[in-house]
């Protein structure tokens, strides 16, 4: 399979990745110029902690909303949880603020319907994803969520409009989601451990594959169909 159909679909996805890491570096720069105490991780963390449960309670609603409203990207959020809390807390609750938030959105399409989701989301995104999660069944939805870039809120909604059941969605969305989640978190710890190199690299490489499933996302929709369709269950 061909990634990128035409030398501008790669131009644009180079254009993507090169910008995104860029910004991060800037940022990382400024922070580092003008508000120096963020860096302090052990201070930082000293002060997060004084706040008990409230502090990840925070980032798991946070996380959750965005699901749900896509004030910031989830990644963003993601990030900053691995800078804070550490590699293997930061993912804890970052998995436990999407999986609540996918719930959340999964189960308001289920009780209101298409005008809901309809309002909440855009047309185009809707038509082009509409009867997608219903046409494919575990192995197809999983194998969507598996890659950044791709609309999986705008999932959520759509499959709360099928007769999968919220228990079986979540455990697909746990899944899918988790590899991406786990590289975000994993780099914001590395900035909070001062490794800068290696934190950008593993940054890049899920801008990268963002950039990929992004570009992407008709070619992938069709090529999920064609592999649930030759499986033999």
């Amino acid at each position: 399979m061909r990634v990128f159909s035409s030398r501008e679909n790669r131009r644009r996805a180079l254009f993507i990745l090169v910008v995104g890491v860029a910004s991060l570096a800037a940022l990382y720069v400024a922070i580092r110029r003008y508000a120096p105490f963020v860096f302090d991780v052990v201070a930082l963390r000293t002060w997060i902690g004084q706040f008990g449960v409230f502090a990840p309670l925070v980032f798991v609603v946070v996380q959750a909303v965005q699901v749900v409203v896509a004030p910031i990207p989830g990644q963003v959020v993601a990030l900053a949880s691995g800078y804070l809390f550490g590699s293997i807390p930061g993912t804890i609750y970052s998995l436990t603020g999407v999986l609540i938030g996918s719930a959340v959105a999964f189960s308001l399409a289920k009780r209101y319907g298409r005008s809901l989701v309809e309002e909440m989301l855009h047309e185009d995104v809707v038509t082009r994803f509409d009867g997608f999660v219903s046409r494919v069944g575990l192995p197809g939805l999983l194998a969507f969520v598996l890659i950044p870039g791709l609309p999986d809120d705008v999932i959520c909604f759509l499959a709360g409009l099928t007769t999968w059941r919220l228990r079986t969605f979540i455990a697909v969305i746990s899944i899918g989601r988790l590899p991406a989640y786990v590289l975000t978190v994993f780099a914001g710890g590395e900035f909070a451990d001062g490794q800068l190199t290696s934190g950008l690299l593993l940054v890049g490489v899920v801008v990268a594959l963002s950039a990929i499933g992004y570009r992407n996302q008709d070619t992938i929709q069709d090529l999920v169909q064609q592999f649930e369709a030759r499986l033999p269950f």
